[in-house]
């Protein structure tokens, strides 16, 4: 592969402006598929396989009028004190508020609170429910704003009037966090390389990666329903490992033209061998995304393929157009300072100074049992919170306080109870119209009798079929506590204990019980996916390195990450810790999607600077180098880099803390916060510390499996042998491109 890439990077070098012509009509090729095919994007997400999804597909089906999946607003009254809603001037306003809110655009049908009953046992709070007929993300701004303005009777006449809801939510909109974390990153290049030019390259190439890639998930939109969050995780990990890419590439495409290279041997050595990291680098991380297609719930498996295309893309980005731009770049990538001593000669550019990054090395293997204990001790000590982790997904309960939603969520909390505020709905399919009345009731009568139930509407039978009864049950505990989670599962094994007396299928759903099947969804497939992913990556990385203890450390040091990472997200995201230093609101749980997609990207990431890292101490190996200097010499190589590319991903991770969507806010302080303690703790003073205590063990390999596995040739030696043999013409492997051909005889 080495010499393969070898070959490309000079080719793209040479035809840098065939190679740029290519980048910019495809992106101009997706940005038009874009305008032309794109669809708007969704909030909700479905489980196949789930009985709460079974039961909204049916009721889709019986009862349409419900709108299973429109968007609904809870509007609460509220009376001052001392007074109450049944009077008759504040009854005459809700009255007029549910009147105007029935001639509202899109609104499907207005619950009366007098005729639903829906006034608290004191008469000083009331719910109307509004359902509409579309989806949340179909609702236009002026529809919202009619929902708004159908409050003001209420409000006149001195009630509190508050909304809640996900009709009353405007779809989150990107701010401009990306634009901060991107600058912070321009700025840590320029820091990096010395140069605005040098500095500039990796920014350019981002842009045009994580343009092709929107684009074509935004293409993707009209064969399949995307979520919203889907297009912002795919440019937070496409902007970041594009970056990380080119930074990597272009700091050894420096070193090498500081040894007196020209500029196209120089991409050329580069690429062969730096580019080999990157390949399986971006492997690893592919195969950690697309792996979350295990979990068979669409939106993981739409995040995962949209983020592993955009990191497909970023490879190759970084495998042709920077060698291009590099091209245009010449020897001007270098500061004044650095050509000056290129100018003096190629022995004095190439002079090993000692660096921050050598110093710290010599430290760390010089005592590394001291600094491996405190390391993991530090990592343990910050992933104690992760016992009390709570999943679920936010609701009005977990908005910021003062804000309409919330105000509406503690009204009905203090008028009806928590459980009001998370309604179930059970649905009873009897397959006979004769039985539906009479087998619901029974389930009805059954359910009243459970522990933690407040109330049970009574039945409701489809008018069509008349073989599907529909009830709503209220809990008596909120709808993330453990208790209703509890209520569920009763009212299963309730619905299971009838089935043979009623021949009725019951089914429970409604947003709680989705909530609490998505959480049950993900426990259950967590092993299974670990398992894949790391298994596949294990075997990646020991093709890579040839070594089986670098990938099980390598593994180890991801999960001593992980641990840290959803440690923080607790004690930040759940508890509340550093929230008004962070601008983060605490939702009192863990969204329960977080967990196996940070799982996936942490893994994918913390292989990364695995490999970057850990492949510049085998080259120094492979050529020659004593064990403990070759993780010295090594280490200083990439300290540097792998440093400003963990500064860059947490300045861009950062950015997407700003974002309005929570999930994507989460994920933002998720990855910003796993980065920092994978590259900065793990790779920066764990990996160089085992390192040396395993010496030369650390690349052993049994011999039947080293016949077995293929040779990459990473570390790019064979590439050095053939070079030292027979250097390829310009002229000849301009006619020739890149070829394969030779790389194969090479390998036999």
């Amino acid at each position: 592969m080495a010499l393969y890439l070898y070959r490309l990077g000079r080719w793209s070098l040479r035809r840098r402006r065939l190679v740029s012509v290519i980048w910019v009509a495809l992106l101009i090729a997706v940005g038009v598929g874009a305008g032309l095919m794109s669809r708007p994007t969704t909030e909700g997400f479905s489980i196949p396989g789930t009985e709460s999804q079974r039961a909204i597909d049916l009721l889709k089906e019986r009862f349409p009028e419900a709108g299973a999946d429109g968007a609904v607003a809870r509007v609460v009254f509220a009376a001052p004190a001392g007074e109450q809603l049944t009077s008759s001037e504040n009854r005459a306003a809700i009255e007029q508020v549910v009147a105007r809110l029935r001639t509202a655009p899109q609104v499907s049908e207005v619950a009366d609170p007098f005729q639903a009953e829906a006034v608290s046992p004191d008469g000083r709070v009331a719910l109307a429910q509004v359902g509409y007929q579309v989806p949340r993300n179909d609702l236009t701004d002026d529809d919202r704003e009619a929902l708004l303005a159908a409050l003001a009777p209420g409000r006149d006449a001195g009630l509190t009037v508050e909304v809640g809801g996900d009709a009353a939510q405007p779809p989150p909109e990107q701010g401009a966090g990306e634009l901060a974390g991107v600058l912070v990153a321009a700025l840590v290049l320029v820091i990096t390389f010395g140069s605005l030019l040098a500095a500039g390259l990796p920014l350019v190439t981002a842009i045009v990666g994580v343009s092709v890639s929107l684009l074509t998930v935004m293409m993707m939109s009209r064969f399949v329903e995307l979520n919203s969050d889907t297009p912002a995780l795919a440019l937070m990990l496409g902007l970041a490992v594009s970056i990380d890419y080119a930074l990597f590439i272009g700091f050894r495409h420096r070193e090498e033209l500081r040894a007196g290279r020209d500029p196209e041997e120089a991409a050329g050595r580069a690429l062969g061998t730096a580019g080999s990291a990157v390949v399986f680098a971006g492997l690893t991380v592919i195969i950690a995304l697309a792996g979350l297609a295990v979990v068979n719930i669409p939106i993981l498996t739409q995040v995962g393929l949209a983020a592993a295309g955009a990191v497909a893309v970023a490879v190759l980005v970084a495998l042709t157009l920077l060698p291009a731009l590099l091209g245009f770049v010449g020897s001007r990538i270098l500061n004044r300072k650095a050509r000056a001593a290129m100018a003096a000669g190629p022995a004095t550019a190439a002079a090993d100074k000692p660096t921050m990054g050598r110093r710290w090395a010599h430290l760390v293997t010089r005592y590394p049992i001291l600094f491996l204990v405190a390391s993991v001790a530090a990592l343990g000590v910050l992933a104690i919170p992760v016992l009390d982790i709570r999943l679920g997904l936010p609701d009005d309960g977990t908005a910021p306080e003062g804000t309409t939603q919330r105000e509406a969520y503690d009204l009905l909390t203090e008028g009806f109870g928590p459980g009001f505020n998370g309604p179930l709905t059970v649905v009873v399919d009897t397959g006979a119209a004769a039985n539906a009345q009479q087998a619901a009731q029974r389930v009805s009568s059954a359910i009243s009798g459970l522990p933690d139930v407040v109330a049970v509407s009574p039945p409701v039978v489809d008018q069509d079929g008349g073989n599907t009864a529909l009830m709503s049950v209220i809990p008596a505990s909120a709808p993330t506590s453990a208790e209703t989670e509890d209520l569920v599962d009763a009212i299963r094994r309730e619905a299971a204990r009838l089935r043979p007396d009623t021949g009725a299928e019951v089914s429970v759903t409604g947003q709680t019980a989705i909530n609490i099947d998505i959480s049950k969804r993900i426990a259950e497939t967590i092993l299974p996916y670990l398992a894949v992913v790391v298994g596949l990556a294990f075997l990646l990385l020991m093709v890579v390195f040839r070594s089986v203890l670098v990938p099980l450390k390598a593994t180890v040091g991801f999960l001593l990450s992980l641990a840290a990472t959803f440690g923080a997200l607790v004690a930040v995201l759940q508890w509340g810790w550093l929230n008004d230093q962070l601008g983060i609101d605490a939702t009192g749980l863990i969204v329960n999607l977080l967990p196996v997609v940070v799982i996936g990207l942490v893994f994918g990431l913390a292989m990364d600077y695995e490999v970057f890292l850990v492949s510049r101490m085998r080259e120094e190996f492979a050529h020659g180098a004593a064990p403990r200097d070759a993780v010295v010499r090594g280490f200083s190589h990439g300290a540097r880099v792998v440093t400003a590319a963990a500064i860059i991903m947490i300045s861009v991770f950062t950015g997407f803390i700003l974002a309005d969507a929570a999930l994507t806010k989460s994920f933002g302080f998720a990855l910003a916060a796993a980065v920092f303690f994978d590259a900065l703790v793990v790779r920066m003073t764990i990996v160089p510390a085992v390192m040396a205590l395993l010496g030369r063990s650390a690349w052993w390999l049994p011999g039947w499996l080293g016949k077995i596995l293929p040779r990459v040739d990473i570390e790019g030696e064979r590439l050095r042998q053939r070079l030292g043999r027979a250097e390829p013409s310009g002229a000849q492997a301009d006619a020739a491109g890149p070829d394969l051909t030779t790389e194969r005889a090479d390998a036999r």
